[in-house]
């Protein structure tokens, strides 16, 4: 499963990883944008127009490309999770935490037992990777796949060394919008404040201490630099 899934193996291997969103639901959207050089793609069912039907029909189609499908869900909501991962996602992302317990519960949504409390009977996610038996699955999800948690709020920045030390989370993505937002300095214009980048590397300091990645959503090349 790790071999299979191109998002991990790309943060294994150090450097810079890129993916893209898609917001729209059809698997011809999912096709064209896993044909253009990524790692991954991101369906977003949180502000996307992408139902669960959708999303189980993209996942599939992105990963026919070889490429990460990966699902941000709408909340931090076990069921959530396990319809993503059910559905053969190679990784989530997950909006809107505020603190280490919420990174916690996450976590034990994700993983299999011990290490949470993930129920196990999806016929779909097997194929998604390289037709791993059902045992194989179950035994290796829980290295193979990315937990991506979002740090858009001024409580997760100030919980963010706590959230990142938290086991089974792998990577601290920036959401720049809603963080510049929640503490007080919106992007109107493109331009961020000094605050907002101070808050940016604050995160991305938390996450090299604690061994794990960072990423931002980026909406140009300049800034992806």
């Amino acid at each position: 499963m790790q071999a299979a899934n191109r998002l991990q193996k790309a943060l294994k291997k150090g450097g810079a990883t890129f993916g893209a969103w898609q917001m729209l639901p059809g698997t011809n959207h999912a096709r064209t944008i896993a044909r253009c050089g990524m790692d991954w793609i991101c369906v977003d069912t949180e502000h996307g127009n992408i139902d669960d039907g959708a999303m189980h029909e993209a996942v599939a189609a992105i990963a026919g490309c070889g490429v990460s499908p990966v699902v941000r869900i709408a909340a931090n909501e076990g069921w959530m999770v396990k319809r993503a991962l059910d559905a053969g996602a190679h990784g989530i992302i997950v909006p809107l935490l505020y603190t280490a317990a919420d990174a916690e519960l996450l976590v034990r949504s994700a993983k299999f037992p011990p290490l949470g409390g993930r129920g196990f009977g999806s016929p779909f996610p097997m194929e998604k990777f390289s037709n791993q038996t059902t045992g194989e699955y179950l035994q290796q999800a829980n290295d193979a796949l990315v937990t991506i948690v979002q740090i858009e709020t001024k409580e997760a920045l100030h919980n963010v060394a706590a959230i990142a030390a938290v086991p089974g989370v792998d990577v601290l993505l920036i959401g720049p919008f809603d963080l510049g937002n929640n503490i007080g300095h919106p992007i109107l214009d493109g331009t961020m404040h000094p605050d907002l980048k101070a808050a940016i590397a604050t995160i991305h300091k938390a996450a090299t201490d604690a061994g794990k990645r960072s990423g931002i959503y980026c909406t140009s090349g300049e800034q992806a630099r």
